[in-house]
C-alpha cells in the first residue's frame, strides 16, 4: 500500500486528520521514565485517534546511539495501519540525498519524510523515486523567521508559491505533499488553491499559535481530506504525572473532535 492510500485509510478508519508529533523531551516526562516506554504509552493511548505519527529526528539524534535505538523502537511500536512521517527536513546533492532516502525509508521504515527543496529537484528525486513513500516538501513553514525567505517576492511571485508550483510539476509519482504552517492561514489557502489534490502537512497549531479552524478550512481538499494537522507537546505533554497517557488521550480526542467540527463547515 502506498503512503497516500495508507493515510486516507487511517484517516477514514479513525475519523481523524490529527497527527501526533513524537518529540521526546525528558524534562517534560514523568520523572525516571525512559523515552521508548513513554512513546509506547502515548501510541497505545492514542492510536485509534490519529491519521499519522511524526517523530522529529533531531530529538533522537541529539541522544547519539541510544537515540537511534529509541527511534527504531518507537517506529516499531506504531501499528502497521498508521503511517509514520519521519520529520527530518533533509536536502542535499544527489548522492547524499540517495543515502538519506535509503536511511529514512529502508533503514528506519518511515512511510513518508520531510525534505528541504532549496537545492532543487535533483536533491529531492532520490526521495520521490520511492513511489510508495510520501515526500513532504517544505513550502511555508510555521516559524516566524520563515518570512525571511519564503515570502520573498521573485519574478513569478513569492518563493513559497514558486515552491508549491514546482512541487506540483515534480509530482509525477503522485507522492509529493507540502508543509504549510497553520500560523499562516492565507498561505495555507493559497497553497491549497495551487495544489488542490496534494496532501498538506500542517504544523503550528496549539502552542505555536496557529488557528485550528483556518488550518482545517483552508487545508482540506474538496473531499475534506488530505490535511494532516500536526500537534506535538499539546498532546504528548498534557500531563507530567502518572496519568500522562490518559491525559494525552483526552487531549488527542478533544483535538480530533474539534478538527472534525471544523471539517463539517467545509
Amino acid at each position: 500500500m502506498n503512503f497516500i492510500d495508507k493515510l486516507l485509510e487511517a484517516s477514514q478508519t479513525n475519523n481523524s486528520l490529527l497527527c501526533i508529533g513524537l518529540d521526546p523531551d525528558p524534562e517534560l516526562m514523568p520523572a525516571g521514565m525512559g523515552i521508548l516506554d513513554f512513546n509506547r504509552a502515548i501510541v497505545e493511548a492514542t492510536a485509534d485517534l490519529v491519521c499519522a505519527y511524526k517523530p522529529n529526528l533531531a530529538f533522537y539524534e541529539a541522544m547519539g546511539r541510544d537515540g537511534f535505538i529509541t527511534l527504531e523502537g518507537t517506529v516499531a511500536c506504531i501499528p502497521d495501519n498508521i503511517p509514520v512521517i519521519g520529520d527530518a527536513k533533509r536536502g542535499d546533492i544527489g548522492s547524499t540525498a540517495r543515502a538519506y532516502a535509503k536511511s529514512l525509508f529502508e533503514m528506519f521504515g518511515f512511510d513518508a519524510a520531510t525534505v528541504n527543496p532549496l537545492m532543487g529537484f535533483d536533491s529531492l528525486e532520490p526521495f520521490t523515486d520511492y513511489a510508495d513513500k510520501g515526500v513532504f516538501v517544505l513550502c511555508r513553514t510555521s516559524n516566524p523567521g520563515s518570512a525571511d525567505l519564503q515570502e520573498e517576492l521573485l519574478a513569478n511571485g513569492p518563493l513559497f508559491e514558486i515552491i508549491a508550483r514546482r512541487a506540483r510539476e515534480w509530482n509525477v509519482n503522485g507522492n509529493i505533499g507540502l508543509v504549510v504552517g497553520a500560523t499562516y492561514p492565507d498561505e495555507v489557502s493559497r497553497v491549497r488553491q495551487l495544489c488542490p489534490d496534494m496532501p498538506l502537512l500542517i504544523p503550528g497549531v496549539g502552542r505555536q499559535g496557529g488557528d485550528l479552524a483556518s488550518a482545517v478550512r483552508y487545508g482540506v481538499d474538496s473531499k475534506g481530506q488530505k490535511a494532516i494537522i500536526s500537534s506535538s507537546r499539546q498532546v504528548t505533554y498534557a500531563s507530567q504525572g502518572d496519568d500522562f497517557a490518559a491525559a494525552a488521550r483526552e487531549a488527542a480526542s478533544s483535538l480530533r473532535d474539534e478538527i472534525n467540527r471544523y471539517r463539517k463547515d467545509v
